[in-house]
């Protein structure tokens, strides 16, 4: 099982800089995760290159 990495994202409500945790072992994803400041949902979509570096997209949930 792989360890988890984390991510610097940007809120798309409050502009706040966040952390998230993705997981390595799931190629592409997308799941909704609450802000940790603002509490509104940010939609991740979450895509591993070959080398397992993370490229991540934020997005309000409306969006």
């Amino acid at each position: 099982m792989s360890a988890l990495d984390y991510v610097s994202i940007q809120c798309p409500y409050c502009w706040e800089t966040l952390e998230v945790s993705v997981d390595p072992s799931v190629p592409d994803q997308e799941y909704v995760e609450d802000c940790q400041v603002c509490c509104q949902p940010i939609v991740l979509t979450v895509h591993f290159d070959e080398q397992l570096m993370p490229t991540v997209e934020a997005r309000a949930e409306n969006d």
